[in-house]
């Protein structure tokens, strides 16, 4: 498997024969400069933890120009299909999409969830961490934006993640301390991706303080540059 960052919390993951973007924040994204059609060459899946703009991105674009089938909670398939998205695969907290090279399960996470419309806003729906359990492969926890909760441990319990993408930039998500210690006490991952810091000037610009609070762990944090790679 390989996974690709492209900042903030956007993710290209390669399983099998399928190319699944995460969040594909891109073109409006401050610190990408590459291209949509490169991002998204291949894809063959959309996945979305929220309905928030700087997560959404660019999926219409991206499912009209490749035929990449979105997977996402209801409202935003919905929502979404009204905006010309034809291939979808709506779910809820809880449920589980099986595809051919993968299975994609909606777990908990603290945040909100909708846009806004010719001034007026929008519920799209819970927002949800993505457990991506793939065929041949680690077991990838992209845990969207969110606080810490006691529930992480039942997501440890029920699906083992050994990949944790982590949001470490605090204001809109866990801080530095709390997104350390979500790792450090309910999970066991062999690599934790940090994201959603350096975007904007209103969250943190870096990992420094992430990987200070990992102490004896900080060796499994892996903080990749924009557009760089990982195989796991």
């Amino acid at each position: 498997m390989k996974i690709t960052w492209f900042g903030h919390s956007a993710y290209r993951i390669e399983t099998g024969n399928s190319v699944i973007l995460v969040d594909p924040f891109l073109s409006g994204n401050p610190v990408y400069d590459g291209t949509v059609e490169e991002a998204s060459k291949g894809a063959t899946h959309v996945a979305l933890t929220h309905g928030h703009d700087d997560h959404i991105g660019d999926t219409v674009d991206i499912c009209k120009a490749t035929g990449a089938k979105l997977l996402a909670i209801f409202e935003i398939c919905l929502f979404l299909g009204g905006k010309g998205v034809e291939n979808f695969s709506p779910a809820n907290t809880g449920g589980t999409l099986k595809e051919d090279d993968f299975s994609v399960t909606f777990v908990r996470a603290d945040h909100s969830s909708g846009t806004t419309e010719d001034g007026n806003s929008i519920y799209l729906g819970n927002p949800c961490g993505l457990v991506f359990t793939p065929a041949d492969g680690p077991t990838v926890y992209h845990m969207g934006d969110t606080d810490i909760f006691g529930d992480m441990a039942l997501i440890n319990e029920l699906h083992a993640p050994d990949v944790g993408i982590v949001p470490i930039g605090d204001r809109f998500t866990m801080g530095a301390s709390r997104a350390a210690l979500a790792c450090r006490r309910f999970f066991d991952f062999k690599t934790v991706l940090p994201c959603h810091f350096g975007t904007f000037p209103i969250i943190d610009p870096d990992a420094d303080a992430f990987l200070a609070e990992m102490g004896d762990q900080a060796g499994r944090v892996n903080v990749l540059a924009v557009g760089g790679s990982v195989d796991v």
